[in-house]
C-alpha cells in the first residue's frame, strides 16, 4: 500500500508529467502491484489506467487586462499616415495593451459605414466609445475608464486577434479637440 502512495505521489509531483500510464495486476502469489510498467506475462486481471497531472492553465495578462478586454475591447483603425498615427500606435504598445488594428483601406465601404462617411485615422473603439484622431489626455482617460491599467508590468501587447465588432451605429464623439485626423484614401484601381 505504501508503494502505491508513492507512486501516485511522485507521478503528481512531478510538474512536466501530463499523463503517466499505470498498469494494475494480480501477481501468481495473489498480491495487487501498481507500476509505471507493463506486467508479466504470467500477470492475472491486468488494467492500465491514465493518471492525468496537475496542471492549471493561467493566461499571462492581468486579470483586469483580462476584464477590461471581455468589457471594453481595444479595435485601432490605423494607416500609415504619419506621426498622429505612430504616436497613437505607440500609445498603446507602450501601455502593453492588446488591440485589434485594422486598415480601414481594407474594406473602405464598411469603413464609411462605421463612421458616417468619415474617412480619417486614427480611430480607436474603447468598446464602443469612438476615440477619432490622437489626443493624449483623451486616451488616457477613456483607457483608464474603461479599466485598462496604465502599464502592464513586463508585458508586450500579445498577436492581436479578432475582437468582437465595434457597433454598427457610431458612438458620439468623445475628443472635441483631437490632433488632426488624417484623412484615409480609398484604395488605387491598377
Amino acid at each position: 500500500m505504501n508503494r502505491i502512495v508513492f507512486l501516485i505521489a511522485v507521478l503528481l509531483a512531478a510538474g512536466t508529467v501530463q499523463a503517466a500510464q499505470l498498469y494494475r495486476w494480480v501477481d501468481d502469489k495473489g498480491r495487487v502491484e501498481w507500476r509505471d510498467t507493463p506486467p508479466p506475462a504470467n500477470a492475472k486481471k491486468v488494467e492500465r489506467r491514465t493518471v492525468g497531472g496537475s496542471v492549471i492553465e493561467t493566461n499571462e495578462l492581468p486579470f483586469s487586462v483580462q476584464r477590461a478586454m471581455r468589457d471594453f475591447p481595444l479595435t485601432f483603425y490605423v494607416t500609415d499616415c504619419g506621426e498622429s498615427c505612430s504616436k497613437a500606435r505607440a500609445h498603446l504598445n507602450r501601455r502593453g495593451l492588446p488591440y485589434t488594428e485594422k486598415n480601414p483601406q481594407d474594406d473602405i465601404e464598411a469603413y464609411k459605414k462605421l463612421t458616417n462617411g468619415r474617412l480619417e485615422v486614427p480611430l480607436l473603439f474603447v468598446g464602443r466609445e469612438a476615440l477619432r484622431g490622437y489626443h493624449e489626455e483623451t486616451w488616457e482617460a477613456a483607457l483608464d475608464g474603461a479599466g485598462y491599467p496604465r502599464s502592464v508590468a513586463g508585458a508586450r501587447p500579445p498577436a492581436a486577434k479578432p475582437a468582437a465588432a465595434p457597433p454598427q451605429t457610431p458612438a458620439p464623439e468623445t475628443n472635441p479637440a483631437p490632433a488632426p485626423a488624417a484623412p484615409v484614401a480609398p484604395p488605387s484601381t491598377p
